[in-house]
């Protein structure tokens, strides 16, 4: 639903004020290179948990899941960067509605983020499974994922406003 509001903001022209006022897009991108710099620190941190590490979990309420993915997605500002550079270079003035067009655009990057999420949901149960007698590759999981999110949130806060 994040993207799909994000799309229709492009599509509406509202994003494009997300833009015009800099100091927004720098407070959501320096929360977010914090946020991934907390997530590294919970995977590496001495008696950290490999993601993929099978335990059991209280159960969460379909509203609380919704609402943490939901929140999620929605703070990450390169959705909204790709919806306003990206999509805009595909829609042709006179080929119909750019209103239409961008929906339609906006609808199938949707539909094959749903596809490529899918499968990586389907294939984690599998990962766990591998990894759940291999202490050595949780160990190098932890600190690859560790790395990555550290890199990640390092070039995050480094990135200049385009």
């Amino acid at each position: 639903l994040a993207f799909i509001f994000y799309m229709l903001s492009a599509a509406f022209g509202i994003t494009a004020l997300f833009f015009a006022v800099p100091y927004a897009y720098d407070a959501l991108r320096i929360a977010g290179a914090l946020y991934l710099l907390w997530l590294a620190w919970q995977s590496v941190k001495p008696g950290g948990r490999s993601a993929f590490s099978v335990r059991d979990l209280p159960e969460d309420k379909p509203k609380k899941l919704f609402t943490m993915g939901f929140l999620t997605s929605l703070a990450n500002p390169k959705v909204a960067v790709m919806y306003l550079s990206l999509l805009p270079q595909f829609i042709v003035p006179g080929h119909g509605s750019v209103l239409v067009q961008s929906l339609a655009l906006g609808t199938i990057q949707i539909m094959i983020s749903l596809t490529v999420n899918g499968l990586i949901i389907l294939m984690a149960g599998s990962v766990a499974v591998f990894m759940t007698g291999r202490p050595f590759w949780q160990v190098v999981q932890r600190w690859l994922m560790g790395t990555v999110l550290a890199g990640l949130a390092v070039r995050m806060a480094l990135e200049s406003r385009r």
